[in-house]
């Protein structure tokens, strides 16, 4: 049973581990989780919804502090500082979890809870085995907490502390160290837009109380259709969301043609209004040049016309795109995205806003 349990306690101090920097390599989508979780507790307690919708303003704090904890809890737990502590404030950690997992599954809400960030997608009822597997092993643990004998390794947790709180602070300041997304530099658009290998479906028919399968949709009409199934799911497109608009026309294929530099404008109720002059000057110097600048936005027509009156952008047309998709695209508001031909060349937070002689150097190398 020792070797058993030292076994439960590595398992559950990696998975924690890998979890916790996962998704603190982008804190924001941690915090966009938690908006949504938050936002359907208040739509399904309505006796709570003001206290629910009280918690969005902090999210992005406890998105930090949340995955931080599990790093360091993480460690904590293999480097046998305080064990009894320790293994309490996991189990306390992963009920937590495990109710989120849950109600997600059961309710079919928040189809995604983001266990591993952007890196592994799991399904809300593989989310929730997953937690139920680990809160048995850390019960396991629990039972033979008094068989992990306490070090004196404080000075490792006070240490990943330090280093776990400094990644969160520098995704959130700087972007996502290692970008999962599928609109990271480097990445094609429009080939992530199509599927890998053509997809194929298996059909489920009921004919005369017999239930048959089919790998192509009978002919025969006397069959009555019950399900369809995706054999291949993972050669489906990556991006099946993103469109570009106006009012007038689709401008989605246009934003694959050349060399195209968007200002990404989320909102301009919480934008950062010190670095537009950044981008301002960024924009006047792309003047005359092959690359043509825009504002991507979700925001309104009139919000967004006072917007560039406000900050003197008023020659830069813009374009509409769903408020999902450009959180999803960038993660600080405002930010600037670089494409060629569909190929993303450069994404900036607006902290780190390029000059336009560095953009010019990127799509002519």
């Amino acid at each position: 049973m020792l070797w058993a349990a030292r076994i439960a306690r590595f398992l559950v101090g990696g998975v924690f581990i890998f979890s916790g920097l996962i998704k603190l390599n982008d804190p924001v989508g941690t915090q966009i989780k938690f908006e949504e979780y938050f936002e359907v507790f208040a739509q399904d307690i309505p006796l709570l919804h003001n206290f629910f919708m009280a918690l969005v303003p902090f999210t992005l704090v406890m998105s930090v502090l949340f995955c931080a904890a599990e790093i360091i809890l993480g460690v904590a737990l293999l480097v046998s500082y305080k064990p009894k502590l320790t293994t309490w404030l996991l189990l306390l950690l992963i009920t937590f979890f495990t109710f989120l997992t849950f109600y997600s599954a059961y309710f079919d809400r928040v189809t995604d809870c983001g266990c591993f960030g952007d890196a592994i997608k799991l399904k809300p009822w593989t989310s929730f085995t997953k937690d139920v597997v680990l809160m048995v092993l850390i019960l396991f643990v629990i039972g033979h907490r008094n068989r992990i004998k306490p070090r004196s390794t404080g000075w490792i947790v006070g240490l990943t502390t330090l280093l776990t709180l400094g990644l969160g602070i520098y995704a959130i300041q700087f972007l996502p160290p290692l970008d999962l997304l599928p609109y990271a530099v480097g990445k094609n658009i429009p080939a992530q837009m199509k599927p890998s290998e053509p997809l194929r479906y298996t059909y489920t028919m009921e004919k005369e109380g017999k239930t048959s399968t089919f790998d192509q949709y009978p002919t025969d009409t006397t069959y009555k259709f019950k399900e369809m199934v995706l054999v291949n799911e993972k050669a489906k497109p990556k991006i099946t969301d993103y469109r570009v608009w106006t009012d007038d026309a689709d401008f989605t294929q246009e934003t694959f043609t050349g060399k195209k530099l968007f200002v990404i404008v989320k909102s301009t109720k919480d934008i950062d209004a010190g670095s537009i002059p950044a981008i301002r000057s960024l924009v006047e110097g792309l003047k005359g040049s092959d690359v043509t600048p825009a504002i991507l936005t979700s925001v309104g027509d009139d919000e967004i016309r006072k917007f560039r009156t406000e900050f003197q952008l008023v020659d830069l047309p813009y374009y509409k795109v769903d408020a999902t998709v450009l959180k999803t695209i960038m993660r600080s508001n405002p930010g600037t995205w670089l494409l060629e031909d569909g190929t993303v060349r450069g994404k900036w937070h607006y902290n780190t806003t390029p000059t336009a002689a560095e953009v010019k150097l990127i799509v002519n190398e």
